[in-house]
């Protein structure tokens, strides 16, 4: 089943839920949008030295130093 289809019965089985049904149908799908979130972040941690790179292009940043986009993308 594709991702257009599930969605597609979800509304469907939305549209029949009560109120209290769909609150705590809300409540699970938070919690599960919670753990993707999550579970993505922890996989991007997990590359070694990543944190420090991206703190270090932050402060690059903020200090002015970089290539402006226009000279990375002619095209744009």
């Amino acid at each position: 089943m594709t991702a257009t289809q599930l969605r597609k019965r979800i509304q469907q089985r939305v549209k029949a839920l009560s109120v209290n049904r769909l609150r705590t149908a809300d409540d699970f799908l938070a919690y599960l949008e919670a753990r993707e979130d999550n579970a993505a972040t922890r996989e991007l941690l997990a590359i070694p030295g990543l944190l420090a790179r991206v703190r270090k292009a932050q402060r690059d940043a903020a200090a002015g130093r970089g290539v402006p986009f226009e000279k990375v993308r002619r095209d744009v």
